[in-house]
């Protein structure tokens, strides 16, 4: 075993890789894992030493209350490699901060930021030949926390376990997106759980998502629960829509996800003159854009796609094709977001972060 110079994380190597059983030139989406894991328990009111460890099952007791209650939630985030060899992470202190605010709203212990941060890094550091180095591929990098401690009783547990599993991935999303925009089922409730990356929130979505892809859609839009007159997110993502010269999403609220790659589309697309407008939008305004001619984009956002155009929408049994843009905005705010990520271009809002 190995110790980190920092003495917080433990290193324990796997004495084999599966690297080589990898076809880097074509990889899925967080299908294929890394070598290792990190692994940090909270035990007894305190969070324990994070350990890298070789990546493999996690034995648990079948009275786990994340079995019974749901206690999980997670974070999403990418290690880029740029022309140099060196790795870069974007943004991710507000990875940490979100996933707090998620723990918190679940009754999950916080964890420290060294914890997460030196722990991050250290995994990365242990597994870094894993990270893509081709075009448009990144490590994805999946941090959760889940309810590990015994009992049936309902209340939280004494008992959870912090990890991080690394997956080098392709694009999460290729050809055109075609979406539907829900009348009937909801994402998450005023008061609810909707703001936080829980488990339970996507576990909800399967279903309509499944009625919608077999009517011929790929995602779902999600409205607003109580009338069903807002757009909301686009499956698992941000959704933002460009009215004319216009680029509008919604605002966070306790059912829309405060989203990293959201926040940082409106600030590049302020900086390149755009006009953004952060407000509540009608599925009417969306429609009647669409007939009129006026309604020029819809993409979603998120850290696994990035920007995913969508190529059109269907409401009320009837669809809507957007028009195909070569330079539409769509592809300048990814290309702005990826280059800084990549490393290919100044980062004046600071949110590279060098391992």
């Amino acid at each position: 075993m190995e110790t980190t110079a920092n003495s917080l994380v433990t290193v324990e190597k796997s004495k084999t890789s599966k690297i080589d059983q990898v076809d880097f030139d074509n990889l899925s989406f967080g299908s294929t894992f890394s070598d290792h894991m990190l692994v940090c328990d909270y035990k007894n009111g305190a969070w324990e030493n994070p350990k890298v460890v070789p990546y493999g099952p996690v034995s648990l007791d079948p009275s786990a209350k994340i079995f019974h209650y749901g206690q999980s939630i997670f974070e999403g985030m990418k290690a880029y490699k740029d022309t140099e060899d060196s790795t870069w992470l974007f943004r991710p202190l507000d990875n940490h901060k979100r996933l707090n605010i998620s723990a918190k709203r679940l009754a999950i212990p916080e964890i420290p930021e060294n914890y997460f941060m030196e722990g991050l890094k250290t995994l990365l550091k242990v597994d870094e030949k894993w990270i893509p180095k081709n075009e448009g591929s990144s490590m994805y990098i999946r941090p959760f926390i889940f309810a590990s401690g015994n009992g049936f009783h309902a209340s939280p547990a004494n008992e959870y376990k912090f990890m991080i599993c690394l997956a080098p991935s392709g694009a999460y999303f290729s050809g055109k997106v075609k979406v539907l925009i829900e009348e009937k089922y909801s994402r998450s409730a005023n008061g609810g759980v909707g703001f936080a990356k829980a488990g339970g929130n996507y576990a909800g979505q399967f279903y309509p998502t499944q009625l919608a892809v077999e009517k011929g859609y790929n995602q779902v839009i999600w409205t607003d629960d109580n009338t069903h007159e807002y757009i909301e997110e686009a499956g698992a993502m941000n959704i933002f829509v460009r009215i004319n010269d216009t680029l509008i999403t919604g605002p966070t609220s306790d059912r829309i996800l405060d989203g990293i790659t959201r926040k940082s589309i409106i600030e590049i697309a302020k900086d390149e003159n755009i006009n953004v407008e952060v407000r509540k939008l009608t599925v009417s305004e969306v429609v009647t854009a669409a007939k009129d001619g006026s309604l020029k984009e819809m993409f979603g956002a998120g850290t696994a796609a990035v920007i995913s155009p969508i190529s059109g929408f269907g409401y009320k049994e009837t669809d809507y094709e957007l028009p195909e843009l070569k330079e539409g905005f769509a592809s300048l705010l990814k290309k702005r977001i990826t280059d800084i990520q990549y490393n290919k271009a100044e980062d004046k809002f600071g949110w590279r972060y060098k391992l």
